[in-house]
């Protein structure tokens, strides 16, 4: 079967693409193979390197750390939904003195690299005076000022790509232009853009690893400072795999979530979708 867009392949382009798959395979268990073997040889799965991590008040610094990425993730997070909502709308204000301020925020943030954002907020606004900025408050606020600057444009296009229609019929039934954006326009621009906004949040939980630049006590910085106990062989590498394992598997909770998000609204347009059809059949 072929369409106008994609020519289905034969028998000797199936047969390559297996082959090739077969190969990829292949190569990357070999990639895998070679690194773990490497790891064994080098001593890195030793007992010793591991014996560390049995402590429980090690497993308690650890859990501790693990709370702290996720108060950090979850504060920036809702901070910069908000601050994306808030800078969407004033991009898409009719008065130019809301709307180019609003402009030149958001480019300016989102040029400026995430890393620098935290290191001004630590290192830089002490020395000029202003007072208790934690590392806490230098990872969040870096977090938010850069993902609110790039959630705003989501949002914005978002709201552009919808059908003029939608923002007519609310005009045409009197309702204010602040009405027509928040009970109209934004409910269905989130709705369309929701598997990219997911993906930045997933952005900004990988993006608390940052914060060991500012000693923010995350999970990259434990596993730091685990990796470079002397006394227990220097595990840096068991302290990277943990860290590791706990951030992929933060993200795949956090991409499992979406999902279920996603398929829950979806679900809800279809009941109302059904629900409109049989007024309509009822009434007819």
């Amino acid at each position: 079967m072929s369409s106008v867009l994609f020519d289905a392949p034969g028998p000797k382009a199936r047969a390559r693409y297996r082959i090739l798959g077969v190969v990829t395979a292949l190569v990357i268990i070999a990639i895998v193979g070679f690194i773990v073997l490497r790891f064994a040889q080098s001593g890195q799965f030793d007992e010793k390197k591991w014996h560390l991590f049995t402590f429980p008040l090690v497993q308690q610094t650890i859990i501790q750390s693990v709370g702290a990425t996720l108060s950090a993730f979850a504060t920036a997070a809702v901070l910069s939904l908000v601050l994306g909502v808030f800078l969407a709308f004033g991009r898409l204000s009719d008065r130019k003195w809301i709307s180019l301020p609003c402009y030149g925020f958001t480019e300016l943030f989102r040029a400026i690299p995430l890393l620098i954002l935290m290191m001004i907020f630590y290192y830089g606004l002490p020395p000029l005076g202003v007072q208790g900025i934690t590392p806490f408050t230098a990872v969040v606020a870096g977090l938010v000022l850069y993902n609110g600057s790039v959630l705003a444009e989501v949002f914005r296009a978002g709201i552009e790509s919808l059908p003029r229609g939608q923002s007519e019929a609310g005009y045409a039934i009197g309702l204010p232009k602040s009405a027509v954006m928040t009970n109209i326009l934004l409910p269905q621009a989130v709705r369309s853009m929701l598997p990219v906004i997911i993906s930045q949040l997933v952005v900004i939980l990988k993006d608390t690893a940052l914060g060991f630049i500012v000693t923010y006590n995350e999970i990259l910085f434990q596993a730091k400072y685990f990796g470079s106990q002397a006394q227990y062989g220097s595990p840096i590498i068991p302290s990277a795999i943990i860290a590791g394992v706990l951030y992929v598997g933060m993200c795949l909770i956090l991409a499992g979530i979406a999902k279920w998000l996603e398929s829950r609204m979806r679900r809800n347009v279809k009941v109302v979708k059904v629900a409109k059809s049989e007024i309509v059949a009822i009434e007819g």
